[in-house]
């Protein structure tokens, strides 16, 4: 049968191997041994630590009701504890964080039980974790005050280009002016619907093309244009890099009808439609305005900056573009597929 003594030397064995802090409790939470790294830990001595209730150890550092309760039930209850984080000032040592893990130890040749104590001390974690959380919140207050300034810096941009294209004579100029005004509310529409998503993130396309579309209806269409702007969407989503190229792709295509597919005040309905696979994702706009002359299936038709953006967006996205013509009006769309 093992004896008292005995016991106690293989447990000093134990515990002075373990690099953190370590104490065995009886079953009535007094100090049986505790290791070399406790005591070098809270500059301790044998004599003050062994033989006493651990709630009055370090002038009573240790006297949390909480904690006590915990370790009153591990015996009786068959339980541990995990983790259990304690921060306070700690006699000798100043103000810590640290974190215990206790269960019980049966030993079967005299039927007692002792309490295992590990001591974790997470002082610097924390406070690494804390400056990381406040990193964070500055980061986040950065981003949101350059997105604030970016839109606004667009709004103005597309402001004075609007007043300058109704001062200008040249008919030509006007109209690039107002040209380069639509791109730079195109980019300012995508740039808010998109703010304040993650880089990576993934976006669900429905709910953005939706934003998007009426974001574009309330600053393109007239109050008195007889045309709509919908979205047609199934399921699916697409990275937030994507997302930034698919809305300024939908917007050009958007404005391009509404310029072209609807002359002299006509009416009629733009549809923004997505659809998702696993192996690509399609785009397409389509218009039941007056259509398109001749058979280019393959090809954009209305050369211009917006058909030379939308190419450009989509090569950028290793897809391609194809038009077809409906009756009536005309449909383009833009289909990328999925990286592994």
């Amino acid at each position: 049968m093992t004896s008292a003594a005995q016991r106690r030397s293989l447990e000093e064995a134990i515990v002075d191997t373990v690099r953190e802090p370590l104490i065995v409790l009886d079953d009535a939470l007094r100090v049986l041994v505790a290791s070399r790294s406790y005591y070098r830990a809270f500059d301790a001595t044998r004599q003050e630590t062994e033989g006493r209730p651990l709630y009055e150890l370090g002038d009573g550092q240790w006297n949390i009701p909480a904690l006590r309760k915990l370790l009153e039930d591990i015996i009786p209850h068959h339980t541990t504890i995990e983790e259990f984080e304690i921060e306070k000032d700690f006699n000798k040592i100043g103000h810590r964080t640290m974190l215990l893990n206790a269960r019980k130890v049966f030993y079967e040749g005299n039927n007692s039980t002792s309490l295992l104590v590990a001591i974790e001390d997470v002082t610097e974690r924390r406070t690494l974790e804390r400056e990381k959380d406040e990193l964070l919140r500055q980061k986040d207050l950065l981003l949101e005050e350059m997105n604030h300034r970016v839109n606004n810096s667009l709004q103005i941009i597309a402001s004075i280009l609007l007043l300058k294209a109704q001062t200008v004579q040249s008919e030509e100029t006007r109209r690039h002016l107002r040209d380069a005004h639509e791109r730079v509310m195109a980019v300012a529409t995508v740039q808010e619907q998109l703010h304040p998503t993650p880089f990576g993130a993934q976006i669900e396309a429905k709910n953005y093309l939706t934003r998007l579309c009426e974001s574009l209806a309330a600053s393109m269409i007239l109050e008195d244009q007889p045309v709509s702007i919908r979205v047609d969407a199934g399921e699916g989503s697409t990275t937030s890099e994507q997302a930034v190229s698919m809305g300024l792709i939908a917007t050009e295509l958007a404005i391009n009808a509404l310029k072209h597919a609807f002359p002299d005040g006509g009416k009629g309905e733009i549809i923004v439609g997505f659809e998702s696979t696993a192996s690509a994702w399609r785009l397409s706009v389509s218009d039941n305005g007056v259509g398109i002359s001749g058979d280019l299936p393959e090809a954009p038709v209305r050369i211009g900056l917006g058909t030379s953006i939308v190419e450009a967006l989509t090569r950028q996205l290793g897809g391609r573009v194809t038009t077809s013509t409906a009756s009536p009006g005309t449909t383009v769309s833009v289909t990328v597929p999925r990286t592994a």
